[in-house]
């Protein structure tokens, strides 16, 4: 997805990026949802620039592991060229799952940005606070809750459909 023509069509500049980010996540998790996945999007922002994106495939991959932030993770260490994400922050929907939370750790992903809880199975102050843990050798800037009204309600308009 081309991030600027995302922006544009949404009137958005730059001048909140935390908003400007999740409005790009918001459109990955719409294209996700598209395709028949849970609408949940990622998106790795480094020095102001997409550095990888993604949102949820394990339906359509059959991957278990293909969440929307590894799917991210992943296109920002091949783009760079490096396993490691330093100074890169992370804006998804959801709040980020134990999976998700520990390939953001060895990822040294500098600031994670999320938008609604996960209360089934967030890892980040839901269900647990996995970056809390004791003996990890990297810390994570964390701020959540960012536009969670309209993250959330892409969720519950997605699982109303499939109940019908």
């Amino acid at each position: 997805m081309d991030p600027e023509q995302t922006h544009e069509k949404r009137g958005l500049s730059p001048d909140d990026p935390d908003r400007y980010w999740m409005e790009h996540a918001l459109a990955l998790a719409a294209h996700g949802e598209s395709l028949d996945e849970v609408p949940v999007g990622a998106v790795v922002v480094l020095d102001d620039a997409v550095a990888g994106e993604g949102w949820n495939q394990p339906i359509g991959k059959h991957d278990p592991t293909a969440h929307a932030e590894i799917i991210a993770l992943r296109a920002a260490g091949a783009r760079l060229g490096n396993y490691r994400l330093p100074g890169a922050t992370l804006y998804v929907t959801l709040e980020p799952c134990l999976m998700c939370v520990g390939a953001i750790i060895h990822a040294r992903v500098a600031r994670l940005v999320y938008g609604a809880t996960d209360p089934k199975g967030g890892a980040v102050c839901s269900l647990c606070r996995g970056f809390d843990l004791p003996g990890l050798n990297h810390r994570v800037e964390v701020a959540g809750g960012i536009m969670a009204d309209a993250c959330g309600e892409a969720l519950r308009r997605f699982f109303r459909a499939r109940r019908g």
